[in-house]
């Protein structure tokens, strides 16, 4: 019999609330959700439900008012915040829909610079590791273009080569392919989902796409701060 995949990512009724006063909003209501190794799950719904809201606490980039996350087995969501920014560089890789690369720099500056961040790799591996990592997504020709001279689709490969820059076991991505023409959104799709798959990662994003979502092996809608 099959081992069942590893369990990389777990929450148990999280609720958040934003804004004061008369001004609050309980926008996650109780959400419980978990991601396997290997699959991926789209989270979908009308904007204002909670997606964004709910992968932002996935990622430790902010704290649940109430319930608990789990990283690979580790609770997290009560951690102090030196834990949780370690967490984040060694497990989650982030996509989101603007690319946030540093435009002034190279592609493969961009790429290497999680790695500075965490300090594993000398700096001939990370350079090896970035170089290899473009080349996975099809840029291996562009390492020494700057982000100004890159187009859109390119600059999301870039970034996605970025979000895999540490080897997480999590990639979060935030309307990944939002912001481009369906070419080069079936593009970044396949690229991502190829790769996480490849490597054993478990992927999250939120999207508005019919077709993205389709085409995720899991896809769980929320409405007004609850899974459906």
């Amino acid at each position: 019999m099959a081992e069942e995949p590893k369990l990389a990512l777990r929450c148990d009724k999280l609720h958040r609330f934003l804004g004061k006063d008369e001004g609050r909003v309980h926008v996650l209501r109780g959400v419980t959700f978990e991601a396997r190794a290997g699959a991926v799950y789209a989270i979908v719904g009308p904007s204002g439900c909670g997606k964004s809201t709910l992968l932002y606490l996935l990622g430790l980039l902010d704290q649940p008012d109430g319930g608990e996350i789990w990283i690979n087995g580790q609770l997290m969501s009560n951690s102090e915040d030196a834990v949780r920014t370690r967490a984040r560089g060694e497990h989650i890789g982030f996509v989101f829909q603007f690319h946030f690369l540093m435009l002034e720099f190279t592609a493969l500056e961009n790429v290497t610079m999680p790695m500075r961040k965490l300090g594993r790799l000398s700096p001939a591996q990370m350079q090896e590791r970035g170089s290899l990592l473009l080349e996975s997504v099809g840029l291996g020709d562009k390492l020494h273009r700057l982000g100004t001279h890159l187009s859109g689709g390119e600059q999301q490969r870039v970034a996605i080569a970025r979000a895999l820059a540490n080897q997480p076991s999590i990639i979060l991505a935030d309307e990944p392919t939002g912001n481009l023409d369906v070419k080069n959104a079936t593009l970044v799709f396949d690229i991502l989902t190829r790769l996480a798959k490849d490597n054993g990662q478990a992927v999250v994003l939120v999207t508005h796409n019919p077709d993205i979502a389709h085409r995720c092996d899991f896809t769980r809608p929320m409405r007004d701060g609850l899974f459906v």
